[in-house]
C-alpha cells in the first residue's frame, strides 16, 4: 500500500494526516499555538511557528506507524489565508510577522485605495473589492508604516508557500492563495495583474513569478529536511491552497452547485462557480480543483468559533470548573445542555457576531458585537444560544448573497470544522438557513483535502472525484419548518439591526 501526508496550517493549530491511496486515515496529529495580538484589531503570526508545527505533526504521524518512508509518496500543505503573506528578503528570511486574515489594521489604506484607484476596474480584473481583510491592503500598511521592512522585501509569501520553501528550497504560489490576496491577481488571465500592481504602488517583483495549480508538485523534499522528518529525500511536496477551499474539496465538492460552510475560529461558506461576482459582497479566487475553469466564491464571518470562545472565556468559569470536576463532560456540552432548553430565538435575544469588525457581506471593519433584546428574564443560556444563532444568521446572510451569484445551489449544506461537534448548532444552522445539514464522518476537513491533492499529483488516484470514496457524509439536521418560520422573521430583524446601529457602533469604537 502507498500513502500520502496532508497537512493544514490553521489559525490556532496545525494538523497532519497520513492517508492511504484508498482514503483510509492511518494516523493523525495536531499542534496548537496562539495568534499574536499586540494591539486592538491586530492579528499576526511569525512563520517559524508554522514551520515547527508542520515538522512536528509530520514526524508524529510517521512515528505512529511502521510504514517504510519510501511508501509515502507525497506531502501537501494547505494553510490559513495569510493576508499580507510573509515579507521575506532576498535570502528568504522573514522580515516581519504575517498579517493574517483576522488583522484589521489597514483601515487608512482602504480609504486611500478607494480615493485613488478605479474601483470598477479593480473589481472587474480581480473579482474582489476593497477591505482591510484583503492581503494587498495589509501590504500597503507595511509600505506606509514599516518602510524599513518594505525596502528589504523581495517577496510576500503565503503561509503554505513559505513552508514549502523551507521543505524544498523552491518558491511558488498556488492560484487560490494568489487570488485570495485580492487586488493584485487577474481572475480571467490567472496571473498577477501588472496593471493593478502599478495602480496600487506594489512592485511586481514582490509577487513570486511561479504560479501553480493546487495539485502541482512544487519540488522535492530536501535531504537535510527529509532526514529530520523520517521521509525519503526528494519526496514530492505539493502546492495545496487556502484552507477553506481545500476543506471544501475534502467535503466532496468537485462541481458547480455544491456548497460548504467551514466553521472554526472564523466561518467561510463557499461554492464553485464558473463566473465571479463582484456585486454581492463575496470573495473570489480560483478553486483548488480544475483551477483554470472553476472559481471558488465565498463569504465569511471573522469571529464564528471565536465568538463562542470569547463568551466561554469571559462568562463561563462556573461551567469550566464543573467540567473539570465531572471529567467525562466539557464546558461546551454543559452550555449546550442549558441552551437546548431555551426556545428557538433565545426568547428575543439577538447577537451580532462582529467582535473584530466583519467581512462579507457588510464589509465593515468598525462594526462591533452586540446583544439586543436583553431583559431581567434572560439567563446565560439565552445568551449562549443567541451567540450560536448569531453566527448562523451571519452564515445565512452570506448564503443569501451567494444565491444571487450561483447558477444553482444543492439542497443540502455540508458543514465542516469544530462547529460540527455540536448537535444543537447543526440544528440551529439547518433551521436558520433552510438547508438540511450534512457533516463529514471523518471530521478531518482541510488535511484530508490536502492529502487528496497529494495523491492526485503523484497519480495514486484516478482524479479528484476520488474524494467521494474517501469521505462519508452524515445527515445531521433536517430543517424544522416551525423553527424556520420563526427564524425567518428574526433574520429580517438581524439585518435591520446592523443598518440601524452602524453609526453608533462606529462612534462608540472611537470614544
Amino acid at each position: 500500500m502507498l500513502y500520502v501526508i496532508g497537512v493544514d496550517i490553521g489559525t490556532q493549530s496545525t494538523k497532519a494526516l497520513l492517508v492511504s491511496q484508498k482514503g483510509a486515515i492511518v494516523a493523525q496529529a495536531s499542534d496548537s499555538y496562539q495568534v499574536d495580538q499586540p494591539q486592538s484589531m491586530w492579528a499576526e503570526q511569525w512563520p517559524q511557528v508554522w514551520v515547527e508545527a508542520v515538522k512536528k505533526t509530520i514526524r508524529a504521524v510517521i512515528s505512529q506507524t511502521s510504514i517504510t518512508s519510501t511508501d509515502i509518496k507525497a506531502i501537501c500543505v494547505s494553510s490559513l489565508y495569510g493576508g499580507s503573506g510573509i515579507p521575506v528578503d532576498a535570502q528568504i528570511t522573514p522580515l516581519y510577522p504575517c498579517l493574517i486574515w483576522m488583522d484589521r489594521r489597514a483601515d487608512q489604506e482602504v480609504a486611500d485605495v478607494k480615493a485613488r484607484v478605479d474601483l470598477e476596474r479593480l473589481q472587474a480584473i480581480t473579482g474582489n473589492g476593497v477591505d482591510s481583510y484583503y492581503g494587498y491592503t495589509k501590504m500597503l500598511w507595511l509600505k506606509n508604516h514599516r518602510s524599513d521592512v518594505w525596502a528589504k522585501t523581495q517577496y510576500f509569501l503565503p503561509p503554505n508557500s513559505y513552508v514549502q520553501y523551507v521543505l524544498t528550497g523552491e518558491i511558488a504560489v498556488d492560484h487560490s492563495s494568489a487570488g485570495n490576496i485580492g487586488g493584485v491577481y487577474d481572475m480571467q488571465a490567472r496571473s498577477w495583474s501588472g496593471e493593478m500592481l502599478n495602480a496600487l504602488g506594489i512592485p511586481e517583483h514582490m509577487m513570486p513569478e511561479r504560479l501553480v495549480a493546487s495539485n502541482e508538485i512544487v519540488g522535492g523534499l530536501l535531504s537535510s529536511v527529509a532526514q529530520k522528518l523520517g521521509l525519503a529525500p526528494d519526496t514530492p511536496v505539493v502546492a495545496g491552497g487556502v484552507d477553506a477551499a481545500v476543506a471544501t474539496l475534502a467535503a466532496g465538492v468537485t462541481e458547480p452547485g455544491n456548497h460548504v460552510a467551514m466553521i472554526g475560529t472564523s466561518m467561510c461558506w463557499g461554492f464553485i462557480n464558473k463566473h465571479v461576482d463582484t456585486k454581492n459582497g463575496l470573495i473570489s479566487m480560483p478553486y483548488v480543483a480544475n483551477v483554470h475553469e472553476y472559481n471558488y466564491l465565498f463569504g465569511g464571518a471573522i469571529t464564528a468559533g471565536a465568538s463562542i470562545s470569547w463568551f466561554r472565556e469571559q462568562f463561563c468559569q462556573e461551567e469550566k470548573q464543573a467540567a473539570r470536576l465531572l471529567n467525562d463532560i466539557d464546558d461546551h456540552q454543559l452550555l449546550e445542555i442549558q441552551a437546548k432548553k431555551t426556545p428557538a430565538g433565545a426568547d428575543g435575544v439577538v447577537f451580532l457576531p462582529y467582535l473584530m469588525g466583519e467581512r462579507s457581506p457588510i464589509w465593515d471593519s468598525n462594526a462591533t458585537g452586540t446583544f439586543v433584546g436583553l431583559s431581567l428574564y434572560h439567563r446565560k443560556a439565552h445568551l449562549y444560544r443567541a451567540v450560536l444563532e448569531g453566527v448562523a444568521f451571519a452564515l445565512r446572510h452570506n448564503i443569501e448573497c451567494g444565491e444571487y451569484a450561483a447558477e444553482h445551489l444543492d439542497d443540502r449544506l455540508i458543514v465542516v470544522g469544530g462547529a460540527a461537534h455540536s448537535d444543537l448548532w447543526m440544528q440551529i444552522i439547518a433551521d436558520i438557513t433552510g438547508y438540511d445539514v450534512y457533516t463529514i464522518e471523518q471530521e478531518v476537513e482541510a488535511p484530508l483535502g490536502a492529502a487528496l491533492l497529494a495523491a492526485d499529483a503523484v497519480g495514486l488516484i484516478k482524479n479528484l472525484d476520488a474524494i467521494k470514496d474517501w469521505r462519508r457524509l452524515t445527515r445531521r439536521a433536517p430543517v424544522n419548518k416551525t423553527h424556520k418560520v420563526k427564524y425567518d422573521s428574526i433574520f429580517t430583524i438581524y439585518k435591520q439591526l446592523y443598518v440601524v446601529m452602524k453609526d453608533s457602533m462606529h462612534t462608540l469604537k472611537y470614544i
